[in-house]
């Protein structure tokens, strides 16, 4: 079971008291995941396909150089996760959001040869403004169209469709493998009716970088950001308390999953016992942080370090790990834990021996890369180990440099042009060229020198 939230912050679970007590207790925590570029598409290419964005093609949301159609045109749906599970012997579906521009179609992707790498798609039309009422989906090659009562509300029918499929799979005893993607906490973040108003009066996080006071060492579209005003903070805090409250219906549908997975049966067994539960998101968001009132595609914390839970077989229960996780790592993870024949092209790595607690090497460092919207094109590495770092060179030549351990909050840019940081230069120079196909030279770009 994979679930998928959208734009959803790091720190947001403190919202979702269901899914802490049944993912997080009854499993593992990881401290560091992370995304490489924090945008829907991109990220979501890039879980399907275990590769980095320059590996996908896949860069932005838009059809010219990105969304479902880029996906599609790079050859990207005929090899992937949903294909490598089925080959494996698994049933696939996928409830909810596939990726931007998928809209208007009866199409369900098909791997070469013409047999459907989904047994089960139930795929929302994502074009435009995102509906949580009144909205379209391919529902198995038919268009459904779903109204404004509360029984339509889009979070609930997917975990009523999830929970069926796993009862449909329990009764035919093979393994199967969900993609589960609802919308939440994406704007309009309009909450279910029954938790419009569950947390009345929130009050967006306030970190340091919070309406950053001083900006004279970032970058010049951050310095010719003004300080928030008041309006701007209220609406920061109006578009939190709606978030949150639509995590809510997100905590019940986990619960639902688990719940289905306690109660079905096969052959006398509890799914439960035998399925991996993953809940992550696609990038994070910004809450006025270095005075950005909002949206992500950025190289800074608040859009690239995700939550992440894990529970399962072997997971032990309440555990939290610091070994870094990225979404090139989601795909080769899977097919480990299904036994399948993990990729040759993948540029991730599994996490099965860390979820295991199996000491094994890990990574030392990430790429980070975007043909951004609010800023030049980048690319930047931050590396997760003693000292923790983060290094972005933009296409105009405008350079960042942040030392988390001291700093976490990347509120002093310490690039000095005189002298730059050659040895994350050169790291991120191995990264930029790790190629599809040869994963072992993204790998050891990530663990370095």
């Amino acid at each position: 079971m994979f679930i998928l939230v959208d734009d959803m912050r790091k720190h947001d679970l403190k919202y979702m008291p269901k899914t802490r007590a049944l993912l997080q207790s009854k499993g593992m925590t990881f401290e560091n995941a992370f995304v490489s570029n924090a945008l829907c598409a991109p990220s979501r290419a890039t879980i399907m396909r275990g590769q980095y964005s320059h590996n996908t093609g896949v860069w932005s949301n838009s059809p010219d150089s990105g969304g479902w159609l880029a996906y599609q045109q790079n050859g990207n749906e005929e090899d992937n996760v949903a294909t490598r599970l089925q080959g494996a012997g698994y049933r696939t579906a996928l409830f909810g959001k596939y990726l931007n521009g998928y809209t208007n179609t009866t199409y369900i992707p098909h791997q070469q040869g013409g047999s459907a790498e989904w047994d089960r798609w139930f795929g929302a039309f994502i074009n435009g403004p995102y509906r949580y009422f009144d909205y379209d989906v391919n529902d198995q090659g038919t268009v459904r169209r779903f109204g404004t009562s509360d029984n339509d509300y889009i979070t609930d029918v997917l975990g009523r469709k999830t929970d069926a499929f796993i009862k449909n799979s329990a009764t035919q005893s093979r393994p199967f493998f969900a993609y589960v993607a609802p919308i939440a906490p994406h704007g309009p973040a309009t909450p279910a009716p029954r938790d419009a108003h569950a947390y009345d009066g929130a009050i967006a996080p306030r970190l340091p970088s919070f309406d950053e006071k001083d900006v004279s060492d970032k970058p010049p579209w951050i310095r010719q950001l003004p300080r928030l005003t008041p309006s701007e903070t209220a609406a920061i805090n109006t578009r939190h308390e709606n978030r949150v409250e639509s995590l809510q219906a997100v905590d019940d549908l986990v619960e639902g999953v688990v719940n289905t997975l306690n109660s079905a049966r096969a052959d006398g067994t509890i799914p439960l016992d035998n399925t991996y539960i993953f809940f992550t998101s696609d990038n994070g968001w910004h809450h006025g942080e270095h005075r950005i009132p909002g949206e992500k595609w950025r190289p800074y914390e608040e859009d690239v370090h995700l939550p992440l839970l894990v529970r399962g077989p072997g997971v032990a229960a309440g555990s939290t790990t610091y070994k870094p996780a990225l979404n090139t790592d989601y795909l080769p993870t899977f097919t480990d834990l299904a036994g399948a024949q993990r990729p040759p092209y993948v540029d991730g790595r599994s996490l099965e021996p860390v979820i295991h607690c199996v000491a094994t090497p890990r990574r030392s460092a990430i790429l980070l890369e975007a043909a951004a919207k609010y800023s030049p094109a980048y690319e930047g590495m931050r590396t997760v180990g003693t000292p923790k770092r983060k290094y972005v060179e933009y296409a105009d030549g405008t350079r960042e440099l942040y030392e988390l351990g001291p700093d976490p909050y990347e509120l002093v840019n310490s690039y000095v042009p005189d002298a730059p940081p050659s040895d994350l230069a050169s790291r991120l120079r191995a990264l930029q060229g790790c190629r599809a196909g040869i994963a072992v030279t993204c790998q050891a770009s990530e663990d370095g020198p």
